[in-house]
Order: structure tokens, then C-alpha cells, then sequence
């Protein structure tokens, strides 16, 4: 388990600084989890229909979907990754996605997201994964001098990505 003082956020020091610790999603963390997802979705200007039965199934469900890690500090969650398995055929390499990557503003700026992605790579390691992507979207320069300081490495977009409802 991953964990590291960070600094208060408040001007006057706090006596002792809280402890944040990175740790697999439980099921007891499904409603704040929804939340972040929410958030994060209201913040790239997207809806969230995600139901708790959606996200307990696909994280805890007969056959997980996804990983979860989740950032906790005190008896809050304070930020989030999901990792989705991939796949690249012609190399028959393995690989996991960073599909999301939230940290509550609040918290934003102080080493958690850092720590998130550490755990992601920590992850995707011992799932036996050649390689971590992430994406970004075009004009979200913040996001990729983030992923640019964690050593992600720009891949041109080629093509069209397609989706087909299933049903």
C-alpha cells in the first residue's frame, strides 16, 4: 500500500499533516466513487448515468470489468483511477488503460495524482502489462504536461474510433 503525508491545504500548518493512503476500490466506497465519476464527467461537460449496480458489478461483480485504486484521506475519498485491460493484437502485447484519473479539487496540486498513477503502473506491472496508455483530450494542455512529467509518451491519433450500441 502506497501512502505519503501531504501538505494541509489551509494557510495555518496543521499540527500533524493528514495521511493519504492509495488502495483497490471496496465495495463500502461505491457511492463516493460515483460521485468523483460524476464529477468528473460534469467537469468535461458529459452526463454520468452510471447506476451503483453498474459500477458494483463491473468492479466486484462475477467477472470484474475494471480496477478501481482510490485515494484516501481520513475517512474521505480524495481522488480515483480505473484501469481497463487492453490489447495490442500485431505485438501481442499487453496492456492496461488509464481510463480515469480524478483528484477532488481540493486536493489537486499536492502529489495524489502522481501516487494514483504510480499504483496504476504498480498495477498494470503485476498483471504482467507491457505498457500503461492514457488519453487526454486535444486541448487539455494540463493534462498533458501531467501525463508528460509521469514519462507518457505522446502516440499520434490515427483514424476514426467507432462505437456500435450492442442489443
Amino acid at each position: 500500500m502506497l501512502q505519503t503525508a501531504i501538505p494541509t491545504l489551509h494557510s495555518t500548518p496543521a499540527a500533524r499533516p493528514p495521511m493519504v493512503t492509495i488502495r483497490a476500490a471496496k465495495q463500502r466506497d461505491l457511492p463516493e466513487l460515483r460521485e468523483m465519476i460524476a464529477e468528473l464527467s460534469a467537469h468535461h461537460g458529459d452526463a454520468a448515468p452510471i447506476t451503483p449496480e453498474q459500477l458494483e458489478r463491473d468492479l466486484f461483480g462475477r467477472t470484474p470489468w475494471i480496477t478501481a485504486l482510490v485515494a484516501e484521506a481520513g475517512n474521505r475519498l480524495i481522488g480515483y483511477a480505473i484501469l481497463v485491460p487492453v490489447y495490442r493484437a500485431a505485438e501481442g502485447a499487453r496492456g492496461m488503460e488509464l481510463h480515469h484519473l480524478f483528484v477532488r479539487p481540493e486536493a489537486r496540486g499536492t502529489g495524489i495524482g502522481r501516487h494514483l498513477v504510480a499504483k496504476a503502473r504498480e498495477q498494470a506491472k503485476m498483471a504482467g502489462c507491457d505498457y500503461l496508455s492514457v488519453s487526454a483530450a486535444t486541448g487539455n494542455f494540463r493534462a498533458h504536461h501531467f501525463y508528460e512529467s509521469e514519462r507518457f509518451v505522446p502516440r499520434p491519433v490515427t483514424g476514426m474510433r467507432y462505437m456500435q450500441k450492442l442489443g
